[in-house]
Parts: structure tokens; sequence; C-alpha cells
């Protein structure tokens, strides 16, 4: 079957190691199921594993993807979870230690086919596209979870989300305006401030720029290059809600002082359950937000769509279509 995947790692030349090519069908264990793919949306996290991160190399040749949208077995129109849990495992997914990602232990969405257990897949509404529903299982979902479940956000509170341009910020700022919040927003790039203005921000700002207000909650995952301003931008007893580190880990200034002293909460999150997974998509079709589509490209077209995201030449989510 056709398929996009990795058949090595380079740190820093990661597209050197993508084949756009043909790999055998997949292999469909006890409980297990197969989905026609008809959308999949790109993540950082497929660029990663192009470095080798998270993914071992043993693990090659693997097809990359995490989120995709398609047909199950009969015919139905449905959703891949892509955060596969342990045999045997019961609660949150999200706090299984022996969990893993679609396209990390098992064979990704990049692809004609996905073998998914069959407690992964969910329905489509017909309210949303192909290409649409797609953008949801990674980005969106993380979105979903860090304001609504770890950031445990209610209607009127101000949020900030760090780094407006992305697929999982242009996910919040959708969903915080969705939830009825006061939504703020940062950026480098003045197109993209006026952009996150368009798509539901409040306000917007320069990244690192002084705000008017101290928010409830910052939503980061940008890491060293905003947490000063993030901690910095909080009221007594706030928190912050981090899913990730794409400017780097290693913070020069930790800003502990200031977090004890005003007993600010900082709160883990990662991905989301395929029950919150349901949730937003009822939301969705409940309130009419959708997910920013930047572009949508034929699979065969994938170099360049890891390329575009290589370089930061983007807005919402890129999508490859089968």
């Amino acid at each position: 079957m056709f398929a996009v995947y990795a058949e090595s790692f380079s740190a820093d030349d990661p597209l050197s190691g993508l084949v756009v090519g043909e790999r055998p069908d997949p292999e469909v264990p006890d409980g297990w199921t197969t989905v026609t793919v008809k959308a999949a949306s790109l993540n950082h996290h497929d660029l990663w594993s192009l470095r080798g991160v998270g993914l071992r190399q043993e693990a090659l040749p693997m097809i990359l993807g995490c989120d995709a949208a398609g047909l199950d077995e009969d015919g139905n129109e449905v959703l891949v979870h892509g955060v596969v849990s342990s045999p045997g495992w019961s609660g949150d997914e999200t706090l299984d230690p022996g969990r893993s990602l679609l396209s990390e232990r098992y064979q990704g969405t990049f692809a004609d086919k996905v073998a998914v257990p069959v407690g992964n897949v969910i329905p489509k509404p017909a309210s949303l596209s192909f290409e649409e529903a797609a953008c949801l299982p990674t980005a969106w979902l993380t979105a979903y979870r860090m304001l609504f479940v770890q950031g445990a956000m209610r209607p009127g509170e101000t949020v900030l989300v760090q780094g407006a341009g992305g697929g999982l910020a242009t996910a919040l700022i959708t969903l915080a305006r969705a939830g009825g919040l006061q939504v703020l927003a940062t950026s480098r790039d003045e197109a993209k401030r006026a952009r996150a203005l368009e798509l539901g921000a409040h306000q917007v700002f320069e990244s690192g720029a002084r705000l008017p207000v101290r928010v409830d909650a910052v939503m980061e995952s940008v890491g060293k290059a905003t947490w000063s301003h993030s901690v910095k931008s909080l009221r007594p007893g706030g928190r912050i809600v981090i899913s990730g580190t794409t400017s780097g880990p290693d913070v020069d200034n930790a800003e502990l002082t200031r977090i004890f002293f005003l007993q600010l909460a900082v709160i883990g999150s990662t991905m989301g359950t395929r029950g919150e997974l349901a949730q937003l998509v009822s939301m969705l079709d409940a309130t009419g937000a959708r997910p920013v589509v930047d572009r949508t490209m034929p699979m065969e077209q994938a170099r360049d769509g890891f390329a575009a995201m290589a370089a930061g030449e983007m807005f919402g989510k890129i999508v490859f279509t089968r």
C-alpha cells in the first residue's frame, strides 16, 4: 500500500530520512481493526520522529502520522484516537506508563490503511469534513485537555496562549473562545497576531510584551523562550498548563521564587483520552467551531508539508488527503 514513512534519522536534516513510497498492508492483531484513511494531519511529533526523538532505530521503517479520519471496515465515517494503551489497561490512557502513540511502536496513519485497537475508533459526525476531523486527535485533543481538564477553566476566566500560529495554538484560541473564556495571545509575527484576532482572540501582543491584566491561566507549549513571561503573566494563585517545549526544555530562569510566593500551579498535560476526544467532537458539533486548516495536499506531496512545518510557514494544520 502507499505510505509515507521514516527510513532513517537525522537531527540536522530530518527530511533526509523521509520516504514517500510503498509499505506492506497492516497486520491486524486480535481486538484490532483497520481504517481506510481519507485524511491525516501533520504534527510536530512527526518531524521529531525524523530527528530520532521518541522513535527507536529498531522500529524503522516506521509509517508516520498520529491522526486520521476515514472509513471503518463497515464503511462508517470515523476518527482514530492515536493513544494506544497497554493490553489490559483501564482508566485514563494518558497515565498508562506503557502507552504509545501511533507511529512510535505501531505503524502510523500516513498510508492507505492503518490498524488500530477497536476501542480507538470513534464516530465522525456528518458536520465535520474528513479534513477537519483529521486535525482533532493530537493537537485539538491536547488543547481540549489543557483548557478544560487539566486547566479546569470556566467561562469568564482569562487565558493567555503563547506562540499563536501552530496547530495547537490555533486550537487553544478557538476552543477557549468557544468555551466562553477571555483570550489573549502572543506571537513574534505581526501577521500571525492579526490571524489570531480573526480566529477569536480578544487581544494579541508581541511575544514577551507586558499584558494589561494578570491572567487566570497560561497555555504553554513553547518552553524556554516564553517560560519567564508565562510565569510573570499570572495572577496570584494562577496556573500554567504545559504540554510541550518547542523552543527547548532548559529554561535560564525557572522563576521558582515567584512560583512559590504567588502560589502558582504548574500542571503537565499530554494528549487526551478517548472519552475526551468524543467530548471534543461533540463540542465542535454543538458550537460550530472548526479547526483551522493551513493547507490541504495529496499525501504524495507530504515532503512539501514537512518542509513547511520545519520552516514554520503555517498557521493552523497541514492536512494530507487520500
